[in-house]
């Protein structure tokens, strides 16, 4: 393993400069170096690493074709055919079929372990000529030179490296190297939520087909993941209000023990599981840059923005704005006259499938919210739409988009129909983005 890291020369030349080694970087190293460009790529582990975020998007699938690993995948990942709700408030389960979507032509997606997943994607970058250097931080990037960028960056050994491009890529995840060293990094306004995680052997999977789905499990405090993986282990983990989390009095273990009983039918799939591992506390989990691209610079995937994960998204996002920012890299060193127009195209659908998202997302606590999601109807196929949400399919569909705008519709009313429950679920969300939860561990 240790051979695949390369010892760079005092100053380097490259085009592109990625910075980040996971679906995002890996994702648009590949592309650019597919399109004639010399790419190198700076990963500050070793791959495999952990990483959490394990349930991708049936629309996935087509990049992994783009990409050529559609088959490595389907051999490292446990299909998922939907997604399960089950909530203890209208004591009923739900299952989201992707097949149901309007557009069906992506029925399924995986599961995967994303050690082996982001590994996978970044030795696909090197097949296809992409330099990687792993265990190197990128330190700093000097984005204000006529010539280019230049960032500085760490081995293993402690030597510094200035590398020169003429193009920067920051896929440098929830470490946001430029959105902190630029200063645009802000916390949600509008969702807190903090998170604690584990994994699981001889977890109770649901049978036959829906073997592989996500199930999501709602509590009075928030809601747990519930993956499946191929080796047999269960990833296990709870997105809760951060008010939460300040109760915690001891030990993070019997602290994540304590919140799997406050979900009995959860508590009931685990009753003869052990726990693999440790526990793992992060806080703080949703934020946004003010903007996403620069002269000579774009920012791509968690870089730029993270929400929260109850629809799966983050790889899906990672990879999508991969290939769009490879779009805009392209305008800008080919064609300059189309950079800007390029940029604003990419701003804003970025933009768009994030707040789209997250409009949901950020309203799952609300009983309105919970029980239209647990009592689904199709009327003007709006289950269809939501069912098209889920999938991914967020950029192009303005059919979707509509009936969307219909179940929002539906959903303030039936709000408005029932008042003093809703403000009070307002007041304990507004309650939560004011707490600060920086640290679970």
């Amino acid at each position: 393993m240790l051979d695949r890291i390369k010892s760079a020369p005092e100053a380097s030349l490259c085009d592109i400069l990625v910075i980040g080694g996971g679906p995002a970087g890996s994702t648009a190293a590949t592309v650019l170096a597919d399109r004639g460009y010399k790419v190198v790529l700076l990963e500050k582990d070793q791959h495999p690493r952990f990483h959490i975020g394990e349930s991708l998007l049936p629309f996935n699938l087509p990049l992994f074709e783009k990409l050529g690993v559609k088959e490595k995948v389907a051999s490292i990942g446990v299909i998922k055919y939907g997604a399960e709700f089950v909530s203890p408030f209208q004591d009923s389960t739900t299952t989201f079929q992707f097949a149901g979507a309007l557009d069906d032509r992506q029925p399924f997606a995986y599961q995967v372990r994303r050690s082996e997943f982001d590994e996978m994607l970044l030795r696909n970058s090197q097949a296809h000529g992409v330099e990687v250097y792993e265990r190197t931080r990128a330190l700093s990037a000097d984005l204000d030179r006529d010539d280019g960028v230049r960032v500085t960056a760490r081995d293993e050994t402690g030597t510094e490296t200035v590398w020169h491009a003429k193009f920067l890529v920051d896929a440098s995840g929830r470490d946001t190297l430029l959105s902190n060293q630029l200063g645009i990094k802000r916390r949600s306004k509008k969702h807190n939520a903090a998170a604690i995680f584990g994994h699981f052997t001889g977890a109770h999977r649901n049978e036959g087909r829906a073997h592989g789905n996500i199930s999501i499990f709602f509590f009075p405090h928030g809601w747990f993941w519930f993956i499946p993986l191929h080796d047999g282990t269960t990833s296990v983990g709870a997105v809760c209000k951060p008010q939460y989390f300040k109760t915690r009095t001891g030990d993070l273990k019997q602290f994540y023990f304590d919140t799997i009983a406050l979900c009995p039918k959860l508590a009931h799939r685990l009753r003869d599981a052990k726990l693999e591992g440790g526990v793992t506390g992060t806080g703080n989990y949703s934020y946004k840059s003010d903007s996403m691209l620069g002269r000579r610079h774009i920012l791509i995937g968690d870089a730029f923005a993270f929400i929260d994960p109850m629809f799966s998204t983050g790889v899906y996002v990672a990879m999508s704005s991969a290939f769009m920012g490879a779009d805009v890299v392209d305008a800008a060193l080919k064609e300059p006259a189309k950079y800007a127009a390029a940029q604003h195209k990419f701003d804003r659908k970025i933009r768009s499938a994030l707040s789209l998202f997250s409009w949901y997302i950020h309203r799952m606590n609300m009983p309105t919210m919970r029980r239209m999601f647990m009592g689904p109807r199709n009327f003007f196929k709006i289950e269809q739409a939501m069912l098209s949400l889920l999938a991914g399919d967020v950029y192009v569909n303005p059919t979707i988009r509509i009936r969307l705008a219909v179940f929002k519709l539906i959903y303030y009313f039936m709000s408005a129909r029932s008042l003093p429950e809703t403000w009070e679920a307002v007041r304990t969300r507004l309650a939560g983005i004011r707490t600060n939860v920086t640290e679970t561990n």
